[in-house]
């Protein structure tokens, strides 16, 4: 992990630990991700280091309510678009639970080169995609 951490730190990389606060602070990471299935984990990082950045993920509002619990600082919400795995969250719906959190909403799922413009209809934070950077 240390190798990891300093190869980070040398390119200018971020990088997050899951679920593990204790272990992420002890090797001075950028942050903590705390997935959607972690709904036990309550971390205050503030008194550690300023730029300690607390991601989670979530797929509805009940996990979004958890979320905001834990502290996260960033919401991964999915799965936006459909894919061979998972049925889509609608964008309708996306932008409903957008407007009942404060965090910063990142989408995930699905995205492909064919449906980015309709990125722009929800505006997200940011979005992350495996097929779309393939």
């Amino acid at each position: 992990m240390i190798e990891l951490r300093n190869f980070c730190k040398k390119y200018q990389r971020k990088l997050y630990l899951r679920n593990d606060p204790k272990l992420a602070i002890k090797l001075d990471v950028d942050g903590l991700y705390i997935s959607s299935t972690n709904k036990n984990l309550i971390f205050k990082p503030r008194t550690h280091k300023k730029k300690f950045e607390i991601l989670g993920s979530a797929h509805n509002m009940k996990e979004i309510k958890i979320k905001e619990l834990q502290g996260v600082d960033k919401i991964f919400l999915s799965p936006i678009f459909k894919d061979k795995k998972n049925q889509k969250l609608y964008l309708y719906k996306y932008l409903n639970i957008k407007k009942l959190t404060s965090m910063k909403d990142v989408a995930l799922g699905g995205i492909n080169k064919k449906n980015l413009k309709k990125l722009k209809f929800i505006e997200p934070y940011g979005f992350a995609g495996i097929s779309y950077f393939e």
